[in-house]
């Protein structure tokens, strides 16, 4: 037993070592095709960083434009569990592509639930969390912010949530979520309550995963906001301390007109990262209920569970369709806000 597992990882050894020799071959053949075409061919003045970055260029191509590309052929054919035999080829066409984007809105996307119930559950939940994670994470942050004794221990505290890898952190929540064992429930029952099924009740559910993700993601954004508060210059809070200005109006009026330029893309981008959260909804939705289901999970059953490739593939450019309205018309309305208050200003 012993010489077959020494075996074993001295062949895998092997394997991954020839494996890496391939790699790095193929990196220095491309930089070195790339140098000679840069230098000597198209005689460009920046060769040497254009080449530099011709692996990394390869690399997103591969790993990120291959797939997107991939996603989009089978958008346009009726893939599925059924027509990837060698005996039968799937169609492809325009037509098959307008289907399954018809699909996506006629027919249920689950077992029973259809695009608009799972699209507004998703809206609701992304809003949710997304309000909790800026208010709570403004609110740390601030508090982070001022003149206290061991505050770099605290910042330090703050961000473990964010740095223990998610779906380790998911699967230790949902123990803890477990109606007799779980943490929660104990601590509940240590103020007289006899606690919930967490994991195998719908609603308590969907309130199990949007704490969870609220634990989650509430660090990142209270990082972040801290930054844009370390930015605001302290002489502006001393004048309008001597001015009388209460708290209030010093938040009103300092606080959030200087963090705004962080705090808008902090939150579409926390728009966007809850909005296809998976790792959250799926694991802690042990029981699978479709009424705890958001858009990427949907999309997750409809691709590897039911096997509907081509109809999960044009699910998928919906999804990145809304993604990409939401943030241009966000950034357009901020644009225009930050526009409107800096000409006020001038005049």
């Amino acid at each position: 037993m012993e010489r077959f597992t020494l075996g074993f990882v001295i062949s895998s050894l092997e394997e991954a070592g020839s494996i890496i020799l391939g790699i790095v071959l193929v990196v220095v053949l491309l930089q070195v095709i790339a140098y000679v075409v840069l230098h000597h061919g198209l005689k460009a003045r920046l060769a040497l960083p254009l080449t530099l970055l011709v692996p990394a260029a390869v690399g997103l191509a591969v790993l990120t434009g291959y797939p997107l590309l991939y996603n989009v052929w089978l958008a346009f054919t009726n893939m599925s569990l059924q027509h990837i035999s060698p005996h039968v080829d799937p169609d492809f066409g325009v037509g098959q592509f307008i289907a399954n984007i018809r699909r996506v809105f006629t027919r249920p996307v689950l077992h029973s639930e259809h695009f608009f119930p799972v699209f507004g559950r998703t809206v609701a939940y992304t809003a949710l969390q997304v309000t909790f994670h800026v208010s709570i994470g403004l609110f740390l942050a601030m508090c982070l912010n001022r003149r206290m004794k061991l505050r770099g221990i605290y910042r330090t505290l703050i961000l473990i949530p964010w740095a223990i890898p998610q779906i380790v952190a998911v699967l230790t929540w949902r123990t803890e979520f477990h109606f007799q064992y779980g943490f929660v429930n104990i601590l509940l029952r240590n103020f007289g309550h006899s606690g919930f099924f967490w994991l195998s009740d719908r609603m308590t559910n969907w309130i199990a995963f949007n704490l969870v993700n609220i634990w989650l993601g509430v660090p990142f954004m209270s990082v972040i906001l801290l930054g844009g508060l370390q930015s605001i210059d302290p002489n502006y809070y001393e004048a309008a301390e001597i001015d009388g200005a209460t708290w209030r109006q010093r938040f009103r009026n300092i606080t959030l007109p200087m963090i705004r330029p962080v705090l808008t893309p902090a939150a579409i981008l926390g728009w966007i990262w809850t909005f296809n959260m998976f790792n959250v909804p799926y694991f802690i939705n042990a029981r699978n209920f479709e009424s705890s289901d958001i858009l990427v999970t949907a999309l997750f059953r409809a691709a590897f569970e039911y096997n509907r490739y081509g109809f999960a593939a044009a699910f998928s450019i919906v999804v990145f369709v809304i993604l990409l309205i939401f943030t241009v018309f966000y950034v357009k309305i901020s644009g225009l806000e930050l526009t409107k208050k800096a000409s006020q200003k001038m005049k």
